[in-house]
């Protein structure tokens, strides 16, 4: 009976673990709300703001949602969409809150941060919304900017993910003067004086000396764009290099930092794969890899791999982002070599050509400016390296199991 006991508490244990491994990180707030067309104007907002994928990319959050006729009362003032953003990042906070969690709250009253506290847009304690538990099962929210006047209620859950994603709906949309303050959008951004301003004061000089790569930068910068800025010490160090360039090469070098659409950080977590540059151009590819490593999202050419390290400026449609290291395109630069795999007994019964005597002895140098592109670029390429994702995470749930098999077969 002991060891049955024992056997049942084990493969509960492991279904609890299976459980939280495939249900880790799966709310999406979009499918969500797509369930209920009451909420389809905030729904779609959530997307053109690009919030939806930030609240995506929190394990913890919950949604204060309102219906389609409180949207239409903001969208009547016609605010812009950075005013839309600010107002609703307001509406998401960055705690769990169900419906018993809401009518259970500790001393009556909780201060929650939200989404618009975290972007540091918000000054003092703006971008708090008090959660008071009233008299009569009501539930009130309020901005800290609201003098703790409460007219804002909460309706009903709409759905709860415990303790993953709460959604829920709230009578109205919360006022805070501080969130629909209008927004200037950030099309007239300096882009290089940001980049100057934190770490990138080399790669951002050498932009403004060449004037078509700017020129293209600054072109891509009202319609989406998104800039990788090698930090100073990477890029001093790649100068040499780089000044062996040709002046063509030099302004694909620069171009291939910047990809021309917005992308936010969540939104590179979610959706790897190959992206385009701003040195794309027909046959000349020039595209890299976006893959998350853990928590980091790297990005991988056939040259080289880079880690995005820091966030400059993150407000649609520019975004900034800091990388520890030159991205080198494999149509400038010699793709690496991978380490070969030991060579098997040759087969002494079959023919094979005799290698050549006249091989070089000195490697060619990445830097080598007649360098030409691989050959084998291309579709192929992209479809192995992501294969070869998909066999290491099938080889580490099959890992799994095995590691579980052998448990209960142990405890039996």
């Amino acid at each position: 009976m002991q060891l049955r006991s024992v056997t049942t508490v084990t493969l509960l244990s492991i279904s609890l673990l299976f459980i939280f491994i495939f249900n880790a990180d799966a709310h999406n707030i979009t499918r969500l709300l797509a369930d209920h067309p009451e909420f389809s104007t905030f729904n779609h907002y959530l997307s053109l703001t690009h919030l939806a994928g930030e609240i995506n990319s929190h394990t913890t959050i919950t949604v204060c949602a309102v219906d389609n006729a409180a949207m239409s009362d903001l969208l009547s003032t016609h605010p812009s969409i950075y005013t839309i953003k600010n107002i609703l990042s307001l509406h998401v906070l960055l705690d769990y809150f169900g419906a018993k969690k809401l009518h259970q709250i500790t001393n009556g009253t909780a201060l929650a941060a939200t989404m618009f506290q975290a972007t540091g847009s918000a000054p003092g304690s703006a971008g708090f919304v008090n959660i008071t538990d009233l008299k009569g099962g009501k539930v009130g929210f309020s901005p800290e900017d609201n003098n703790n006047q409460i007219n804002t209620y909460f309706v009903k859950s709409v759905k709860e993910i415990p303790y993953n994603i709460s959604v829920i709906q709230i009578s109205k949309i919360l006022p805070s003067d501080v969130a629909t303050a209008p927004t200037p959008g950030p099309a007239e951004t300096n882009i290089t004086a940001v980049m100057s301003a934190h770490g990138c004061k080399v790669f951002a000089d050498t932009l403004i000396a060449d004037v078509d790569a700017e020129k293209t930068f600054e072109s891509n910068a009202e319609g989406g764009l998104t800039v990788f800025c090698p930090v100073d010490d990477a890029f001093k160090a790649f100068l040499p290099k780089y000044k062996n360039l040709t002046a063509a090469r030099k302004t694909a070098l620069l171009e291939y930092h910047g990809v021309p659409v917005y992308q936010s950080l969540a939104m590179l977590k979610s959706n790897n794969g190959v992206m385009n540059t701003l040195a794309t151009d027909g046959a000349s590819k020039f595209d890299f890899t976006v893959q998350n490593d853990g928590m980091d999202v790297t990005l991988k050419t056939k040259v080289v791999t880079a880690k995005i390290t820091g966030t400059l400026i993150d407000e649609q449609p520019i975004a900034i982002y800091t990388v520890d290291k030159v991205l080198l395109p494999k149509e400038l630069f010699k793709a690496q070599a991978e380490t070969p795999a030991p060579a098997p007994a040759p087969d002494v019964t079959a023919d094979s050509p005799k290698p050549s005597t006249k091989k070089s002895k000195k490697a060619p140098s990445p830097s080598d400016e007649a360098d030409t592109p691989s050959p084998a670029d291309d579709a192929a390429d992209q479809v192995a390296d992501q294969n070869a994702a998909v066999r290491f995470d099938g080889a580490r749930f099959g890992s799994l199991i095995v590691c579980v098999w052998w448990i209960v077969k142990t405890m039996l």
